[in-house]
């Protein structure tokens, strides 16, 4: 089912399933099955429950670093899934990650594709923020966490509801899997996420519910993200005899060289960036890495001898990254006079690269939308994206994200979703479980 699509980013779904973005094909112009209708209706039905259910989520404070909170916020959904049938367990992370934990609920069975549904249980809002409150304006929610992401979650629910209440969970395999700690990893990632990657790994298709970019899109492919950090050392003496053979450059005029070199040089490709957020330079620095802040002490008249720069850099597949790490590596080793430098880099999300399987995906889940009434949808351009935790295991399997509900402020005070998008995120989200689980 997920090898028909061309190998290129933007999908060719008139190829993939005789469907041209924006235009009604046989295909697209389908209509839902009895069953099917049921299932819309009973989402229908419930979207008050789901509201309900958002404001007393959202009303829990569950910043990353308030671990009884994001427990907390795991005992409603672990209450939910166990309804509608789930094995429930609560993963606790080892001794010194100071973080919650995970909720993963499961169902076995021997029908269709084998589903991982992923969303998180965390916020940025932590417990001394002054954001706290759940209110609901006209048609739209605000509150922390509203669309990032507990919005998502409460479709997950919803939708596996719809199911179950149709009797069509039986026989299905899903796990589903409410990270504690995505806006903050407290820890090697090989543990932090080793439950998500393991299930993944027992998986056909991977699901995230993240808020939508707008209200007819998905996610198809997403970059990467990683860290760099640059030192350059210099030769400290009298400003006045800068640039001589005996004292050289000084350590700013080596760091400048590399930054804008970086610029020139290894700029260009689609989807790659790169960003120095931090620059400290002077005689002394004092860089404190875990907080992202130092001090610097320096004066007109000496010839700076230390710099830090910390910066993060963004990508479409592995194979961009490391080209774009050797091409600055071998910048920096180009010093100036009397000056040496040094770049390291540090993994945190890898790309969620373009392939054909998630161009697959993302036509039955248009399908769908044009059965329901809602209207095509459309690929995310992976430039608009941050990084997510379906990153870990899309190169296992095919992988589709941005199918939670629009809104739009998220980790701001202005944390808003839109209400009329509930009920449509999770009829769209409960058709494509069934389909996939036929």
């Amino acid at each position: 089912m997920f090898d028909s699509a061309p190998p290129r980013f933007i999908p060719l779904l008139a190829l993939c399933a005789g469907v041209l973005l924006g235009v009604p094909s046989e295909s697209g112009a389908q209509r839902l099955t009895a069953e099917e209708q049921r299932i819309h209706d009973n989402v229908l039905a419930n979207n008050a429950g789901a509201v309900a259910l958002l404001e007393r989520v959202v009303s829990i404070n569950s910043g990353t670093l308030n671990s009884e909170g994001v427990r907390e916020v795991g005992t409603v959904f672990m209450e939910e899934l166990d309804k509608l049938g789930f094995i429930t367990r609560w993963i606790t992370l080892p001794a010194g990650i100071e973080r919650g934990g995970h909720l993963f609920a499961t169902r076995q069975g021997n029908r269709g594709k084998r589903l991982v549904l992923i969303g998180h249980l965390d916020t940025v809002f932590e417990k001394d923020s002054p954001f706290q409150r759940f209110e609901i304006k006209g048609d739209t929610a605000y509150g922390p966490g509203a669309s990032d992401m507990k919005g998502g979650d409460v479709v997950i629910v919803y939708a596996l509801k719809a199911l179950h209440d149709a009797g069509l969970l039986d026989r299905t395999t899903i796990t589903v899997a409410l990270i504690g700690d995505e806006e903050r990893p407290g820890g090697d990632i090989a543990i932090v996420r080793g439950d998500l990657i393991e299930a993944a790994g027992r998986s056909d298709v991977a699901l995230g519910f993240e808020g939508s970019v707008g209200a007819n899109n998905a996610t198809v492919a997403r970059r990467g993200s990683s860290g760099w950090t640059l030192t350059t050392t210099g030769k400290a003496g009298h400003s006045g005899r800068i640039f001589s053979d005996t004292y050289g450059s000084g350590a700013i005029f080596e760091a400048a060289r590399i930054l804008n070199a970086f610029r020139e040089e290894v700029r260009g490709p689609e989807y790659l960036t790169f960003n120095p957020g931090l620059m400290l330079g002077g005689t002394t620095v004092s860089y404190d890495a875990a907080n992202a802040r130092g001090e610097a002490f320096g004066k007109s008249n000496v010839i700076p001898q230390s710099v830090v720069v910390n910066g993060g850099l963004r990508f479409i597949s592995e194979e961009q990254k490391e080209q774009a790490r050797a091409k600055m590596r071998q910048i920096v080793a180009q010093n100036l006079p009397q000056t040496s430098a040094e770049i390291s880099f540090r993994d945190s999300y890898p790309a969620m690269s373009p392939k054909p399987a998630n161009d697959s995906l993302l036509t039955i889940y248009d399908e769908g939308s044009r059965a329901l009434g809602y209207g095509p949808i459309t690929p995310l351009d992976p430039g608009e994206r941050g990084a997510a935790d379906i990153s870990f295991v899309a190169d296992q399997l095919a992988a589709l994200s941005g199918i939670g509900p629009h809104g739009r402020g998220a980790h701001s005070f202005e944390d808003q979703l839109y209400l009329k998008s509930i009920p449509v995120a999770t009829a769209r989200a409960a058709l494509l479980i069934y389909r996939l689980t036929r």
